[in-house]
């Protein structure tokens, strides 16, 4: 055991000198591996990073959830000429499915719409998310208020122009002042502000708001004006499980009673989406999944460059310490001893480089993060596959090198170093 320790000493100390003496070819040769661990482990952070930032932003959210609308949250197999044809629900279908759905804990009705500018006298917020929605929207999405209150249900049937503020709205246009019955201007028309939301974050996915940069209004005001077939809207019905119900029977039965309310024949394909929010979520799984596969793909060419520059490196190594070798081996030192000394330098050389990767990574995270409402992290997981990669690569690239110079004839190796 004692050997080893020696001999991992002697390879450190073979790597270090072959940084000093030889500054820029190692260095060049060792930037492949850098840049290779640096792609791979900034990826695996991003890709990391924005799976927690969307697994929070949605943890306030019941997967159970259901979205029933003419557009499928994701991969669909009806033709799309054949979707576009479908018929938006509409506000009297929510009516319906409300009144005789079983095992419900709630249902809304919202429209999907363009972002908007809100006016308070001279201020202005560009490219706001809208939400209009009815009332019930405030207990499915368990919504909580910093000041005032949602609107109930008949400011909700009847479209008054009244407000709820995100947070950050509510800052942006009145500062400190209380907003509670103040007016903003949008749709070119006054509204009344009745409630601020409380302060939770941005929020990087908008499933019908909720964050601190919407504003919550009344749906049926946007009905009035807009109707239910504009394409600046998309009605959706929202509906919330009761807890514990059999979600599969559930969609059977949204399925069943919306068929027979439109009128669908038997045998032919349902003309409107039961999308799960859970559904959504594993949509996206797979998309990150792919993306992080992808950039793995792509560094994995970045190795095969640094994978080259250590084996050159190693190759020129030997040469110079050609005569080196053939003495130790003539003092008795083993093919074993030499085999490893050369594969150990490669390997400390490959770990060097990976933990300047490494640093770049960890310093280009904290420097979003300060720069960005957005958390990078770099993780022990991500930190332990980037030391492993270096090892792999240094094992790999050095294990040639290393076995031409346990293979050298001492004589011979002594006579060509001379």
């Amino acid at each position: 055991m004692l050997l080893y320790f020696r001999l991992l000493k002697e390879s450190f100390a073979f790597a270090m000198s072959a940084l000093s003496n030889n500054k820029l070819r190692t260095m060049l040769s060792l930037l492949g591996v850098t840049i290779g661990i640096f792609s791979i482990i900034a990826v695996l952070a991003a890709v990391d990073s924005l799976d927690r930032k969307i697994k929070n932003d949605l943890s306030s959210l019941d997967k159970n959830t259901i979205y029933l609308t003419s557009q499928s949250f994701g991969p669909s197999d009806v033709p799309r000429w054949k979707r576009e044809q479908f018929p938006n629900v509409t506000f009297e279908e929510y009516q319906y499915l409300k009144g005789v759905l079983t095992h419900v804990e709630n249902t809304c009705f919202q429209y999907f719409t363009v972002n908007q500018n809100i006016k308070q006298e001279s201020k202005t917020v560009s490219n706001i998310n809208m939400v209009a929605v009815t009332s019930e929207f405030v207990d499915i999405q368990r919504m909580e208020f910093s000041k005032g209150r949602f609107f109930n249900d008949s400011e909700s049937y009847t479209g008054k122009q009244v407000v709820v503020l995100g947070y950050d709205i509510a800052q942006s246009l009145f500062d400190d002042i209380d907003p509670i019955g103040k007016t903003v201007r949008m749709y070119g028309q006054r509204f009344t502000v009745i409630g601020v939301t409380k302060k939770k974050g941005n929020s990087g996915i908008d499933i019908g708001g909720g964050d601190d940069t919407s504003v919550f209004f009344p749906s049926s005001f946007l009905r009035q004006i807009f109707g239910d077939n504009n394409p600046q809207v998309l009605p959706v019905i929202v509906v919330k499980p009761e807890h514990g119900a059999d979600i599969a029977a559930l969609k059977g039965e949204i399925a069943q009673k919306l068929r027979n309310y439109r009128g669908v024949k038997q045998g032919d394909i349902d003309n409107f989406f039961v999308n799960i929010l859970s559904g959504l979520t594993d949509m996206i799984d797979s998309l990150l999944a792919n993306v992080r596969i992808g950039g793995i793909l792509i560094s994995f060419f970045s190795f095969l460059v640094g994978g080259f520059g250590i084996a050159n490196i190693m190759f020129v190594s030997v040469k110079e310490r050609t005569n080196l070798i053939g003495i130790q081996k003539s003092l008795g030192a083993k093919n074993k001893f030499i085999l490893f000394q050369f594969l150990f330098e490669a390997i400390i050389l490959c770990v060097i480089g990976g933990a300047v990767g490494l640093l770049i990574v960890w310093l280009l995270a904290m420097l979003l993060t300060n720069l960005l409402e957005f958390e990078f992290i770099l993780s022990l997981g991500n930190i332990v596959i980037g030391t492993g990669l270096s090892v792999i690569v240094g094992l790999i690239s050095g294990i040639l090198p290393a076995i031409s110079a346990s293979r050298l004839d001492p004589v011979e190796a002594i006579r060509s170093g001379m």
